[in-house]
């Protein structure tokens, strides 16, 4: 299958809001002391289905935040939402944390765990079921769960793919 390239360029004219998914805090023991050091995995999204996720490590919560949504910006991906869900089923794994995401019908909600529910409202998705098997770490759980985004496929795709009308596309 051909990599599509779903990256986005530039962020100047996009409007993102950024959502803190977890913090870690490490300690290092000295002579001196503990130092602890924070770890922030933030989301950013428009809510129009550009999305992305970042890393940030510093000696303050607030630093470690701040350097996540810098990291986020650079690596924003745009991903397909029709009419509030996604276009189809979807599985992706990352490490040990498996994801699986299944459309659903309008008034569903996110039906989904905590890291995975962050990804999913920063995108725009407002009907979707979903389901998590393996590790929960935070961390694999984004990267999982932005991968499977990152494998959607619109209908304008498909049909592009086989040569054929959206609306044929819709009737199977």
């Amino acid at each position: 299958m051909v990599k599509k390239n779903n990256r986005v360029k530039t962020t100047s004219d996009i409007e993102l809001q950024d959502r803190l998914v977890a913090i870690n805090r490490t300690t290092k023991v000295t002579k001196g002391g503990r130092t602890f050091t924070f770890a922030a995995i933030v989301v950013v999204g428009d809510g129009k289905g550009i999305i992305g996720y970042g890393l940030g490590k510093a000696n303050e919560v607030t630093t470690a935040i701040a350097k996540g949504v810098e990291s986020a910006k650079k690596n924003l991906i745009k991903v397909p939402v029709h009419n509030g869900t996604i276009p189809h089923e979807q599985e992706a794994k990352f490490g040990g944390s498996r994801v699986y995401m299944k459309p659903a019908t309008p008034g569903t909600g996110v039906k989904a765990g905590g890291a995975m529910r962050a990804v999913l409202e920063s995108v725009g998705i407002t009907d979707v079921i979903c389901k998590s098997k393996g590790s929960s770490n935070p961390h694999n759980l984004v990267k999982a769960t932005i991968a499977a985004l990152d494998e959607m496929r619109s209908p304008q795709m498909v049909a592009h793919y086989r040569g054929i009308s959206v609306e044929k596309v819709f009737k199977g």
